[in-house]
């Protein structure tokens, strides 16, 4: 009797859980459909310079890049499916590019961009403030933002990172993996203590313009010293929560308190590694034994055998199996955010096209609607589900904007920040 109670009980729940999950599902389409997704940071421009042919010409990102022989996370049918209204692309370039080659090759990644706009128009349009992101939204297209992912890209010069801004660039990011002469990186050693005074003036001139402050990949003092200096709310572009997984690229509780004080917004990357406690502990051991195996020029016990260290590294890897970071880690991040600086304060930063693998559940810009579904089931109104998906962004560019309005009639600063 007790069997037959527990399956009649069964068969009970399992459409009514299923009814739930449509009722979810049709909630979350209602919702992008007029709070479409702001994705905070996307690296297809650099993927893109990858894959370009002989004359210059990129790759067709209309659909299908997923089904490439190296395939991408983003093409416009799945920005489309996603719900996607409008999407921050990166304008990254390695840090091993400084100077003059750093700002060239910036400007050519800009050039991707707009080359893009130019090639889809029924669908990307360029935008450069909040009213123009709900201009082109209504339009049907996806807005397309720039920003540039480190402070190494200006080449030392603000007048670079004025032209920079002239050109449409909406965000910069202080630092990439290593620090500059005025930034301090989250991932290298400190060099100068978080900011220095000349970082701060980049800080200050930057808000003059209007441009938003992204701490993303600067260290915890930068933060600090940036949040200390800012007249206007910062960003992070594609930032966790060191308070779920404590690695030095996520942010600390002090700092997402801060964040609330200023008017910020933390944007919920999806890098694996920062999201997935057991997946950083184990990439550690992963650099660790490939040292132990062979650490060039007199360590390692298979130093000068490279064939028998990547045997040796693959049956490690064998017998100690990558972990697989999820879409329900990613929403611990989203709501560790949430608890500490406040719901108003959290968004999307994807990181996609610049991670080399994805969460489960979260493989492409097709998917951002089941990370908005996973925090309806945790409790979320539609109210906040549409601050995180693009409102809580927009209100911070629009305080940008307007604290550029009030220092309109200040002069451009410029002082040499150079080391």
């Amino acid at each position: 009797m007790r069997r037959a109670a527990l399956l009649a009980a069964i068969l009970i729940a399992a459409p009514a859980a299923a009814a739930d999950e449509a009722a979810i599902t049709a909630r979350v389409a209602r919702i992008v459909a007029t709070a479409p997704v702001i994705d905070g940071h996307n690296d297809l421009p650099w993927a893109l310079r990858m894959r370009t042919d002989a004359s210059g010409a990129f790759i067709d990102i209309a659909s299908g890049t997923d089904k490439l022989a190296d395939p991408l996370h983003t093409d416009i049918a799945r920005l489309r499916k996603g719900g996607v209204g409008a999407q921050f692309w990166s304008v990254w370039v390695p840090v091993s590019l400084q100077g003059g080659a750093a700002v060239q090759a910036t400007l050519e990644q800009i050039d991707v961009v707009k080359r893009m706009a130019a090639r889809y128009p029924r669908d990307l349009a360029i935008a450069t403030t909040a009213a123009e992101v709900e201009r082109v939204r209504r339009s049907g297209r996806i807005a397309s933002l720039i920003g540039v992912e480190g402070g190494h890209q200006i080449g030392d010069s603000l007048a670079v990172l004025r032209q920079f801004h002239a050109l449409g660039v909406r965000y910069m990011t202080l630092t990439h993996s290593t620090g500059t002469s005025w930034a301090d990186s989250a991932t290298s050693a400190p060099k100068v203590g978080g900011l220095n005074d000349r970082g701060r003036a980049v800080v200050r001139e930057m808000n003059r313009l209007g441009m938003l402050v992204d701490l993303s990949h600067v260290s915890p003092q930068a933060m600090r010293d940036a949040l200390a200096v800012a007249t206007a709310p910062v960003i992070f572009s594609h930032s966790g929560a060191r308070g779920v997984v404590d690695h030095p690229r996520n942010v600390p509780d002090d700092v997402l308190k801060t964040v609330a004080t200023n008017g910020g917004v933390v944007m919920a990357n999806f890098a694996p590694g920062y999201a997935s406690e057991a997946l950083r502990q184990w990439d550690a051991a992963y650099a660790a034994e490939k040292v132990r195996l062979d650490s060039p020029p007199f360590g390692g016990i298979a130093i000068g055998q490279p064939e028998r260290a990547a045997a040796m590294l693959a049956d490690w890897v064998k017998a100690n199996p990558r972990p697989k970071a999820t879409l329900a880690q990613i929403a611990d991040h989203v709501e560790h955010i949430a608890r500490i600086a406040g719901k108003p304060y959290v968004g999307i930063g994807s990181d996609f096209d610049g991670i080399p693998d994805t969460p489960a559940g979260l493989e492409g810009v097709e998917t951002f609607p089941a990370l908005l579904a996973e925090m309806a089931r945790r409790g979320w109104t539609d109210a906040e589900l549409r601050g995180l998906a693009g409102d809580n962004v927009l209100r911070v560019m629009r305080a940008v904007e307007a604290e550029a309005a009030r220092q309109a009639s200040q002069p451009a600063i410029n002082i040499r920040i150079g080391g």
